[in-house]
């Protein structure tokens, strides 16, 4: 796939005014039988920063710890109104471009035209802006929302003294799944939105080098080229490396649970450690096969996989109550969306510190990786269709996912609660990674139906870590797309290496530590980039 600004694409006609060329900064070379073609000094700095802090991480790891949990405190609790207003603002901005005279623009150009069709399309947003949510949250999110966090203060049906109050119920049920839609649904999307229309405006239509540093040149010019423009693509890797890592993290956790469900396999950091190894390897397979012949082959196994997996639950479940739990949710969601979304007059802090401002913090720190991707497949895309298709069709297959999971286990908790496994890993022994196969567990099929949900999970995994070592070797490359393939090795093992040191250093806390601390400055970043494409969609030809 070529990009404008690679040496064979004609320069738009709406191509910014500027000499500089992609790569012309970049140093070329050959180390023994490996090529490289590195964009100094972002290539440098962030590689090296990268490796000195995987190796402070395992030489302190106590005190690496500390400082962890502190980020996550000071981002979460003294931070979360900042994050929701900022996030909010991307949706209002997003749906201003829909309904504007914008909309009418094509990424490329009036002549271009889409190179994958919406199942292929669909089939990459679905695999690598997801990632392994899906299954780590589905079941746990709805299930805590209902009976711990309790969004908007709802009334737990859970009492103090283990009784259940059944007037609660139904208020807690609903608000559960919209507390969990909440922070799957349009709001990070938008997110995502933002960064990609970004990157395919100003390298599409604007002829600049396919990077961050780009969407600045309507306000630095030249400069870009420089330590300006040098600081905005490190702030973008190292935002990329750490949302990247939380994912992993995340995964890597659910995949040893799963298999100490299924097979009776400790539940340790090794364990969790082999297991990003084993991916890590998977994926420099995938990133060595490239973008067609990887991430899009597998995103669409994925995508076939989890559509069986869903049905089966689906329909072998409790069918009723789980179509109930989603539509509910549905309802509650639009109905609660304002309340739900603004961070003022509010007392719940568990849901809305723990949780939202988290969240919105991982969603931007997830926003480079993921809006590259998404810019690098929507060449040939509307305004108007891109930012509605990537706003809605993510959206609504979440929800139902969520709605069918999350129903489902919320039926087999009130239909047994004393024997529920589903209350003993989320409400009495809070163990998020087991939540899933504690709903499996109630299911026919429970060993079969677990072993496709480690697939799926590993598989997730490879995808995400090669998708965003793409992104990032395309950054310290200087936006070049056809870097030398072990770069992109390199940035894979990266990815995994600091998965693992953040989980010696402190497990959930260290995650949600890298993700917080590159969250708050990008944030800063993609609040410009609205500033920036407004500016650069005003001067495109009509």
């Amino acid at each position: 796939m070529s990009t404008p600004g690679d040496s064979l694409d004609p320069l738009p006609d709406g191509a910014m005014d500027t000499d500089y060329t992609v790569g012309q900064d970049n140093i070329e070379g050959q180390v023994g039988p490996f090529d490289y073609d590195i964009h100094d000094p972002v290539f440098l700095v962030s590689s090296l920063t990268a490796v000195a802090f995987i190796l402070l991480t395992l030489i302190f790891p106590t005190t690496a710890g500390e400082v962890f949990k502190a980020i996550v405190g000071f981002a979460t609790s003294t931070l979360d109104w900042y994050f929701m207003i900022v996030v909010d603002f991307f949706i209002l901005f997003s749906v201003a471009l829909i309904f504007s005279p914008y909309g009418r623009i094509r990424l490329g150009g009036k002549a271009a035209r889409p190179e994958y069709n919406y199942l292929s399309w669909f089939s990459m947003l679905f695999a690598a802006g997801i990632g392994i949510g899906l299954l780590f949250f589905g079941v746990l999110e709805p299930v805590y929302h209902m009976a711990v966090s309790s969004p908007l203060d709802t009334l737990s049906p859970f009492a103090a003294d283990g009784t259940i109050n059944e007037d609660a119920i139904e208020r807690a049920r609903a608000m559960g799944l919209a507390g969990t839609y909440l922070h799957w649904g349009i709001h990070g999307w938008a997110v995502y939105v933002v960064m990609a229309l970004a990157l395919g405006i100003f390298t599409y239509n604007k002829g600049l080098p396919f990077s961050i540093r780009s969407a600045f040149f309507p306000i630095l010019g030249d400069r870009v080229w420089g330590w300006w423009g040098h600081v905005i693509d490190i702030l973008a890797v190292f935002s990329t490396l750490f949302g990247l890592a939380t994912s992993l993290g995340l995964g890597a956790q659910q995949a040893n649970a799963g298999l100490n469900f299924i097979f009776g396999l400790e539940i340790s950091t090794t364990t969790q450690v082999i297991v990003i190894i084993l991916v890590t390897a998977a994926a420099l397979i995938s990133v060595w096969r490239g973008l067609d012949g990887g991430v899009k082959v597998l995103s669409e196994i994925n995508m076939v996989m989890a559509l069986l997996f869903f049905l089966f639950v689906l329909l072998v479940g409790p069918t009723l109550a789980a179509l109930d739990g989603f539509w509910t949710g549905l309802v509650t969601y639009v109905r609660e969306f304002i309340p739900l979304s603004t961070p003022f007059g509010r007392t719940d802090d568990s849901y809305r510190q723990g949780w939202t401002a988290f969240y919105w913090a991982w969603w931007v720190s997830w926003a480079p990786f993921v809006g590259m991707f998404i810019a690098r497949v929507s060449r040939g895309r509307t305004i108007r269709e891109f930012v509605t298709c990537v706003l809605l069709i993510p959206s609504m297959t979440i929800f139902i996912w969520m709605g069918v999971f999350g129903g489902t286990a919320i039926d087999q908790l009130f239909a047994n609660p004393d024997a529920s496994l589903v209350k003993e890993y989320v409400i009495d022994n809070y163990s998020p990674e087991l939540s899933l196969f504690g709903m499996l567990n109630e299911l026919p099929f429970t060993a079969v139906t677990s072993t496709i949900a480690i697939i799926l999970a590993l598989i997730f995994f490879v995808t995400s870590s090669d998708s965003g070592s793409l992104v990032v070797d395309t950054i310290t490359a200087g936006g070049k797309t056809d870097a030398p393939r072990p770069q992109r090795l390199f940035w894979v093992m990266i990815e995994g290496l600091i998965a693992i040191v953040l989980l010696i250093g402190g497990g959930l806390s260290a995650l949600q530590a890298g993700v917080t601390a590159t969250g708050i400055p990008f944030s800063i970043v993609m609040l410009v980039m609205c500033y920036t494409i407004v500016r650069a969609l005003h001067s495109e030809p009509r």
